[in-house]
Order: structure tokens, then C-alpha cells, then sequence
């Protein structure tokens, strides 16, 4: 029975350290030999990650889970005159000393489960002599992505920014259709020296023990299969990871929930495109106007561009400025414009029958785990091959705009695109619908005992106690 503790190194970012939060309950909850400290790194303007931590510190029913916030440091000049992906790497490569200083604090360290953006720490883990463990919070599809584009750059020298607007497409091992350059990630097409740093990752993932994927074989059976090929770690499927419990009991989420019980079943379309996403003031009335126009029930959680300066989208004190004159009275029978939105909880409402999503891939689980067809409307990161991948890959969702890209200089999309693909979206009994209400019931059963996510766990976990024991004898 030897006790193995894992350090936790998630991304700066709420999505990052939620993801890490509920693989390490999953963990801990699963083995009772298994323990995890699991570090906070905050963005200078981050003020949330704090009482988020806490929050779910205080919740968690385990003594085996220990949360430590690192402080925040000085910026140097030159860190912040960096910009995009190259702040972040800059970022989390500065907080090294204070990981060494949690790691040798630790007795029984086991290994450390980093975030994909924080893999310059595996130096940490080779100086402590213990293995490391990417945690991959996207999908296996776009794992398999990253890993075919370095390749490409390392043995044939390529610029994927002298591909940015080709509608050339890719053959990639872990997607089984031809792949159009004009959805990656943005990160790869935009910038030369930011592309090189990204790909940089699918290098130092090839240095670790294993890579823990939340997704399930079930879901993507074809990409999960194409890593298993002997050129990568092991890949172990363990989702769905979700974090099904939210805040409960604000007044906000109550009026939201209460205004969702009076509403028929599956009959409202919700709209809601994450913490980062927002639309110029056209394309906010076009939308406006699709919704009118389509007869059918909505929640859309509506956001403001940040201001100058600022990176995170905010509330509308008036959302009557941005709206068409006098849209909110006309649809006030049938449709509700909120702020922020409970994500899970309106997802898992009786009343919602379709999702208009950004596709980040944490919000696909989400709907798939609640029955949900989703319609991709891709705004900014890996989102737009997501959207391809559940669109043109899985047959699980109805396409907005695939390549759609928040800020870019593409035509506003018309009410009438809009309203069409909502029709479709609400269809009571399209195909569509009918496979996301399969994939329900089997991520669920992916999760369940003798299910390919728990099976896969067990993997890991094996994994783990059998490099802790071979450490063990080493030392």
C-alpha cells in the first residue's frame, strides 16, 4: 500500500484550475493510496482564481486534496513587454523556483500532472526524479493535431503561417476527413515565432509518462485509436471531467432557473459562447433579429466587448443600447437576454432543446453529457477544428460558421444564416438530436465501474503506484 501524492500544475485561468480541481477529486476518489497538492498560479489581473479555490476547497469532502496559491510575484520588464502565448509560457517559466519549493516540501511525490500550457515544469519533475503527466483539456482529435503539425515542422521545415487563408486542407492520422487549414487554431496560422513556441509543447509532450485526455473512446474512437500507433506517450481517455456542481443559490441563477421552469420541454434555444466570447454591435442585432425571426424560445447570455485594455468580456448595464429598438418587449413572452449563465445548470434543464456555443470543448462534454445538439458557432482558440470535429467528424452538431474567428475582419453573418440554422438546431426529432442523446447515455456509462474512461483510470493509476514503488527501491 504505497501512498503516492501528485502535484498538480494547472494553467493560470478558472477553466484550467476547475478542469484540475475534478481530475484530482477523480483521482483521490478513486484510490485511497493517492493524495494531491494542487497549485493556484493567478494572471496579474486575475482576481477570481482566490475565491474559486476556496469555494470549492470548502466543498470537497476529502483530506487528501490541498490547494496552494502561489503569491504573485513582480513582473520583470522584460516579461511584461511579452505578449499572447509568449506571456504565458514567460509566465509560468518565472513561478519555477516557487514549484521546486512545494515539490521538496513533499514527501511521497509521485510524479507531477501538468497543464498543457505549463510543460517547461517537467524540469522540475527530472530534477526531483519523478515522472510527468500531461493533463490535455481539449480533445484527442486536436492532441493528435498538434502532435502531426510539429512533426511536420521538425521534418520538413514548414511555415504554417504561409498557409493562413488557404483552402488547402491537411490529412492528419487523428481526424478520419481531410482537415481545412482555415480551422486550426489561430496560434498556428497567425504569428511564425508564436506558432514555433505552441508546437513546442507537442515536443515536451513526448518527454512524459503519459497524457490524461478528457474525453472518452466512445466519442472519438478513431482519434483515440491513431495515438496508440507507438510514436507518442501513453494516452489515457478519462472524461468526461466535468464539474457538474456550480454556484447555487444567487439570485441571478434563481431567476434564470425560475424563468427556464415556466417554459415548455426542449423548447428553448439557449445561446451562450464562454468567458471570453462577445460580438460587435452588428452582429449582435443580426442575431437579435435571427432569434425574433425564428419563432423559437430563447436564454441568450449576451456579453459586452471588453473595453480598451481589458481581456475578458463584461455585462451590459443596458443590454437595450446594443439590441434592435425594442426587440426585449417584443420577445419578453417568449425570450430572456441575461448576463453571465449557469452553464451546467441551464444545459441540464428540462426546458433547453438546443445550444448555440462557442465549442469550446469543455461546453461540448457539457452538452453531450446533458442531451443537448449544439450548433457551432467557433469564435477563438482551438474551437473552429472543434467545431469541424463534432460537426463534420462525429455528425453531433448543425453548423453556424465553422471558421468563424471573434475580431477578425470577416462579413457580419445575417439573421437569415443565423435563424435558418436554428430552425435545424430545434428540429424535435433530426438525427442530430437522436445521436446526442446516444453519446449521452454512453458518456455516461464511460464513467461508470467496468466503463472505457474508469478502465482507462485504473491505467493510470497503475501507472503512477508502479513509478512510485520503482522510485521508491531507486532511493
Amino acid at each position: 500500500m504505497e501512498k503516492a501524492e501528485l502535484l498538480f500544475i494547472p494553467a493560470p485561468g478558472s477553466g484550467h484550475v476547475t478542469a484540475a480541481m475534478e481530475m484530482a477529486k477523480l483521482l483521490v476518489d478513486r484510490d485511497e493510496r493517492l493524495s494531491v497538492t494542487l497549485l493556484i498560479m493567478k494572471m496579474p489581473s486575475d482576481s477570481k482564481a482566490s475565491t474559486q479555490t476556496q469555494s470549492t476547497a470548502e466543498d470537497d469532502d476529502t483530506s487528501r486534496i490541498r490547494y496552494m496559491e502561489l503569491p504573485q510575484d513582480n513582473l520583470s520588464p522584460e516579461l511584461k513587454s511579452k505578449v499572447g502565448f509568449g506571456f504565458l509560457d514567460a509566465l509560468i517559466e518565472s513561478k519555477k523556483t516557487r514549484v521546486r519549493d512545494v515539490a521538496a516540501g513533499i514527501t511521497g511525490l509521485a510524479g507531477l500532472v501538468l497543464d498543457m500550457f505549463c510543460t517547461t515544469m517537467i524540469d522540475v519533475a527530472d530534477e526531483f526524479g519523478v515522472p510527468s503527466y500531461v493533463f490535455f483539456t481539449s480533445s484527442a482529435a486536436s492532441l493528435g493535431l498538434v502532435f502531426h503539425l510539429q512533426a511536420l515542422q521538425d521534418n520538413q521545415n514548414l511555415d504554417f503561417t504561409e498557409f493562413k487563408g488557404s483552402d488547402d486542407e491537411l490529412s492528419i492520422p487523428s481526424f478520419s476527413n481531410s482537415v481545412p487549414i482555415k480551422v486550426m487554431a489561430s496560434v498556428v496560422l497567425d504569428n511564425k515565432s508564436e506558432s514555433r513556441k505552441f508546437l513546442d509543447i507537442a515536443r515536451r509532450f513526448r518527454k512524459t509518462k503519459g497524457i490524461i485526455v478528457n474525453t472518452f473512446t466512445e466519442l472519438e474512437s478513431h482519434a483515440v485509436k491513431s495515438l496508440s500507433d507507438g510514436n507518442t506517450p501513453p494516452v489515457y481517455p478519462v472524461g468526461p471531467v466535468l464539474q457538474l456542481k456550480g454556484d447555487e443559490g444567487t439570485c441571478q441563477q434563481d431567476a434564470i432557473m425560475s424563468w427556464l421552469d415556466d417554459q415548455p420541454p426542449s423548447s428553448v434555444a439557449f445561446l451562450c459562447f464562454g468567458s471570453m466570447g462577445c460580438f460587435s454591435e452588428p452582429q449582435v442585432k443580426e442575431i437579435a433579429h435571427a432569434l425574433e425571426q425564428s419563432g423559437h424560445r430563447f436564454l441568450w447570455s449576451l456579453r459586452q466587448p471588453p473595453p480598451e485594455g481589458m481581456k475578458l468580456p463584461g455585462e451590459y448595464a443596458n443590454p437595450d443600447e446594443v439590441l434592435p429598438e425594442g426587440f426585449l418587449e417584443r420577445t419578453a413572452e417568449i425570450g430572456k437576454v441575461i448576463g453571465w449563465a449557469p452553464q451546467v445548470a441551464v444545459l441540464s434543464h428540462r426546458a433547453v432543446g438546443g445550444f448555440v456555443s462557442h465549442c469550446g470543448w469543455n461546453s461540448i462534454l457539457e452538452s453531450l453529457w446533458c442531451g443537448v445538439p449544439v450548433a457551432a458557432w467557433p469564435l477563438y482558440a482551438e474551437q473552429q477544428q472543434n467545431a469541424f470535429e463534432i460537426v463534420r467528424e462525429l455528425g453531433l452538431a448543425v453548423e453556424i460558421k465553422m471558421d468563424y474567428r471573434m475580431n477578425s475582419d470577416q462579413p457580419v453573418l445575417t439573421a437569415k444564416e443565423i435563424e435558418s440554422k436554428i430552425r435545424l438546431l430545434m428540429m424535435e426529432d433530426g438525427e442530430i438530436r437522436k445521436k446526442v442523446e446516444e453519446m449521452k447515455e454512453k458518456s455516461r456509462e464511460a464513467m461508470m465501474e467496468g466503463g472505457s474512461s474508469y478502465i482507462s483510470l485504473g491505467h493510470l493509476i497503475d501507472n503512477v503506484i508502479k513509478n512510485t514503488e520503482c522510485h521508491a527501491l531507486i532511493r
